[in-house]
């Protein structure tokens, strides 16, 4: 369905695993093409076009300003981002419907301690920050799937970042002063105490709730689909782009996964996989469920200095979100 994988990769997956992953039949990110890395050439980086994101006594709100809610938030010094507060408490993970896939079981309940989680993808904008301060690459293309100009065009500050690996979402959160969410965490925070298929309850998807099936063919705006709100206030945990969380991806780990506050499987030599939770703008409604699980290459250890493996791949429907302690 949504695994993004190079048939090499697969094989030694296969091999490690000894049994084949969920079936990726439906839809595929489109970062298949190892992408060279970026070389920092400015994209039209002023005030106007990127650090008017930043809420300071001069430069305008965040890009989203929610209607009243009763979820608790704060906003970060460093991006501008809003995150919500996701208490202490239990998820069920896991596949609790017909359409689950077999990388989604078992369901299993997990004990997930409290945190922050930022309450919209990170924007180009917010990317632009770090990338200025020399600390984040620039992403790997400027262009998203219909438009040429995409990072370095001010008409899309307020959209959410995309092609950007693993390796450069986990740097951007670290600069920001945050870290990438667990895929526990992510469940979590899109489904809540209950036992939900969507991050909105049980309703099928449709366009008053997420950015998906292809609907508008490209990214939409953070915090578009403010009915589609997971129980916590987060905004399109449910299409738009798929979201890289720290976890590696092993499709068998619900079996042997901890009861506390799983982190995922070690890395192995043969599995440098990552988990990308959310399903994206161009993937079906069944991609959109919140126990949904696909994946894509991060940094390959073993890879050449220089080698764009050494960083893993990145995708025009890939992007990503933050996690704090505090």
């Amino acid at each position: 369905m949504k695994k993004s994988i190079s048939l090499f990769f697969l094989t030694i997956l296969l091999t490690a695993c000894q049994a084949s992953p969920a079936t990726a039949t439906s839809t595929s990110t489109s970062s298949a093409d190892s992408l060279p890395i970026a070389t920092k050439v400015a994209p039209v980086a002023t005030a106007s076009t990127t650090l008017d994101m930043i809420p300071t006594a001069t430069f305008p709100s965040p890009p989203v300003t929610p209607t009243a809610t009763p979820y608790t938030t704060h906003t970060s010094s460093k991006d501008g981002m809003p995150q919500v507060f996701v208490p202490t408490g239990s998820v069920r993970m896991g596949g609790l419907d017909v359409h689950a896939d077999s990388d989604e079981l078992p369901d299993h309940i997990v004990q997930v301690k409290a945190f922050w989680l930022d309450q919209l993808e990170v924007t180009n904008g917010m990317y632009a920050l770090c990338w200025q301060s020399g600390v984040c690459r620039a992403p790997q293309k400027f262009s998203s799937n219909t438009r040429t100009s995409y990072f370095d065009n001010p008409d899309f500050k307020d959209y959410p970042v995309i092609q950007v690996t693993w390796l450069d979402a986990k740097n951007y959160c670290e600069w920001a002063g945050r870290r990438l969410p667990t895929e526990a965490e992510w469940e979590r925070a899109a489904r809540g105490d209950d036992f939900r298929t969507f991050p909105w309850g049980d309703e099928p998807p449709s366009a008053t709730y997420a950015n998906f099936n292809n609907l508008i063919r490209d990214t939409s705006r953070v915090g578009s689909y403010q009915a589609g709100a997971s129980p916590f206030g987060a905004f399109d945990m449910a299409g738009n782009v798929w979201e890289w969380v720290m976890d590696i991806y092993d499709p068998h780990y619900y079996a042997s996964s901890p009861q506390n506050d799983p982190t995922g499987p070690e890395q192995t030599v043969s599995n440098f996989a990552h988990v990308i939770r959310g399903g994206s703008y161009q993937d079906a409604w069944v991609d959109l469920r919140v126990s949904n699980r696909g994946y894509e290459l991060g940094p390959n250890p073993r890879a050449a200095f220089n080698s764009p493996d050494l960083y893993g791949r990145s995708s025009a429907k890939i992007g990503f979100r933050c996690a704090s302690d505090n």
